[in-house]
């Protein structure tokens, strides 16, 4: 395995994950909401009457982001080694797993761990290792 020394960004990378730190600490602590990106969206497909707009503004806010920072620099261009139909299954697979999982990597990983919650350090734990077993697969036994 080799690092691409030129995509490397330990200090971004770094500043990154403390700001989603402090912005998910603030959120439960005013809010008293997990910030868990499946919770949120999920209260908007089956709104409750006073529970919408900090939703839809979570929600804004995830997708103006990374429009308001391409008004100041170049995005980079994400390179997806994979099909339609791969991103598809994939897709579909995710979904299945943060509705069977009782949430996603954003709930379970940033905000339940901080937490110390059992339930979200094995949803975690299993998230990654389930993550680490596909792309072994992937790469070296089917060779995709």
């Amino acid at each position: 395995m080799t690092i691409d020394w030129n995509s490397f960004t330990p200090w971004a990378s770094l500043a990154g994950g403390v700001i989603i730190g402090i912005a998910a600490a603030m959120f439960i602590l005013l809010n008293g909401r997990i910030a868990g990106i499946s919770g949120v969206l999920g209260g908007l497909l089956k709104p409750v009457r006073g529970d919408i707009s900090w939703r839809a503004a979570f929600i804004a806010g995830l997708l103006g982001a990374p429009l308001l920072y391409a008004l100041f620099t170049e995005v980079p261009r994400p390179r997806i080694d994979a099909g339609y139909l791969g991103l598809i299954a994939a897709g579909l697979l995710v979904g299945i797993g943060t509705r069977y999982g009782s949430g996603c990597t954003s709930g379970h990983g940033v905000c339940g761990i901080s937490r110390l919650s059992p339930r979200s350090l094995v949803a975690t734990a299993t998230f990654m290792l389930a993550g680490f077993v596909t792309v072994f697969v992937a790469r070296h036994l089917i060779g995709a």
